[in-house]
């Protein structure tokens, strides 16, 4: 194809309401598609913080005593390497890749994570049973953000 007519191809696509545009001639076949914009990523609120009602306990000497800090989970997180969207399973009638009380190996799929419309499958760093899974199905989820714990 000639390189002025691909040119033309390209300019009418990117000044035009099409996104993509296919021609196969005899010299062969071009394909041209437009990059969409990036949409806005999509984030679900962050839970609100829970306050206690009232003064803090006070030790018998008057000083205020600090609340408790949450305990560390026991075991092994697997986080999520990027931002997307969790699925536990590959369909959404399909068995889950992991469920609690499952033993999973190094390199075994736990779940899905949906990003640009790319299914990841995101694998455990680690053997050991699945203590807990902290995301739900279809939930927006950040890159660093827990998703299992492994024992």
């Amino acid at each position: 194809m000639d390189l002025r007519k691909l040119k033309t191809l390209i300019d009418l696509v990117s000044e035009s309401n099409i996104s993509e545009l296919e021609i196969t001639e005899a010299e062969g076949k071009v394909r041209i598609v437009k990059a969409a914009a990036p949409a806005a990523p999509v984030y679900a609120p962050a839970p609100a913080p829970l306050h206690a009602v009232g003064a803090p306990p006070s030790a018998a000497n008057g000083a205020a005593v600090a609340p408790a800090a949450a305990p560390e989970p026991a075991g092994k997180v697997i986080k999520s390497p990027m931002v997307g969207t969790f699925y536990r399973a590959a369909s959404p009638g399909a068995k889950a890749f992991a469920e609690l009380g499952d033993t999973v190996k190094t390199g075994q799929p736990v779940c899905i994570i949906e990003a640009m419309k790319i299914m990841n499958e995101i694998e455990a760093d680690c053997d050991g049973k699945v203590l807990q899974i902290l995301c739900e199905n279809g939930q927006a989820v950040e890159f660093g953000q827990p998703l299992f714990i492994v024992e």
